[in-house]
């Protein structure tokens, strides 16, 4: 790194398919090690694919900024809709807006970038999980294991982490851990029982008398 700093082009960051391969993370955070807020970039395959997923920032509390910068994407934002051509800003200041966006074009990309107000940013376990999503679109389901016990070593009693840790056990023939650690995600999140009742990862398991659901 020269003198302090770096730069790269966003077509040099290797594309990760997430979200069954609908949507494109480009993760710039983690390539440049930026420990000061979250930064990422996304772009959809196809107009009508997501851009930006549906959630809110509840829980991790982040402000964020959205920069359209290519193709055009439609907003929404809890109720309210906005049409957002290549070179618009989205700020959210509300961490409970529910916010989603959907490529109106093909290859429309988006810049997201965020992090708390009041505190000292600490990058989001998700972005583990999605880093590892290349082994598992490979079919590599060993691999996947294996990165996401690490992910899984750095926060013990993350709830996503312990689900997407018990998802990859699932995949990788280990049914018993796959049980106690989905077991332990559902004491931590009662919520996550919606997704794992239809979460085809654990289709052969649902069966065994110690299925928790």
């Amino acid at each position: 790194m020269p003198n302090g700093w770096q730069s790269v082009q966003l077509d040099e960051i290797e594309p990760v398919p997430v979200v069954n391969g609908t949507l494109l993370w480009r993760p710039v955070r983690r390539t440049m090690d930026i420990g000061a807020f979250g930064i990422n970039a996304y772009v959809a395959p196809s107009a009508g694919d997501d851009v930006v997923e549906e959630h809110t920032e509840s829980s991790l509390g982040h402000e964020e900024v959205y920069v359209v910068l290519s193709g055009r994407a439609t907003f929404t934002l809890d109720d309210e809709t906005l049409e957002a051509p290549a070179g618009t800003v989205v700020f959210i200041r509300d961490v409970d807006v529910k916010r989603h966006a959907r490529a109106d074009e093909p290859g429309t990309s988006v810049l997201a970038i965020g992090g708390p107000r009041d505190a000292a940013y600490e990058p989001s376990a998700w972005e583990d999980f999605f880093a590892a999503e290349r082994h598992r679109t490979a079919g590599d389901f060993d691999a996947y294991l294996e990165e996401l016990t690490r992910a899984l070593e750095r926060r013990p009693d993350h709830p996503g982490a312990l689900y997407h840790a018990a998802c990859a056990e699932a995949l990788a023939g280990r049914p018993d851990d796959a049980i106690e650690h989905l077991r332990r995600a559902l004491q931590l999140r009662p919520e996550l029982a919606e997704h794992a009742r239809v979460d085809e990862d654990f289709a052969e398991l649902r069966d065994r008398p110690d299925w928790p659901l």
